[in-house]
């Protein structure tokens, strides 16, 4: 899957280890990596639910988000990088369809 940033000036933050380290406990970092890893080598957005981190759809006004858990109540939050949103028939997003994404941050989503 293709990987996009909200920031593209932070990418490489993003693909930094080092850099990860210094931004995150290493502890989340590591899981920070791990679950990049996991979204390139998915083919689409349907393969992450049966890879851990639970990747599950957020509702009220992050409606069309998803995350990725981390550590405690962290969260690595993203969205399709598609325009207009793939869905099905019933309105919901069609996860198969969704083959690149946009990493929105790393966030504590239960505050």
């Amino acid at each position: 899957m293709e990987i996009l940033f909200s920031n593209p000036g932070e990418a490489a933050d993003w693909n930094d280890s080092k850099r990860l380290d210094q931004m995150h406990s290493k502890q989340r970092a590591k899981l920070i990596r791990r679950r990049l890893d996991d979204l390139r080598a998915a083919p689409n957005l349907h393969v992450m639910r049966d890879l851990p981190g639970r990747c599950h759809e957020l509702k009220g006004n992050r409606k069309h988000q998803l995350s990725l858990d981390l550590d405690g109540p962290y969260r690595l939050l993203f969205k399709p990088a598609h325009d207009p949103l793939p869905v099905k028939e019933d309105g919901g997003m069609d996860w198969k369809r969704v083959t690149a994404i946009t990493v929105l941050g790393v966030e504590n989503t239960h505050e």
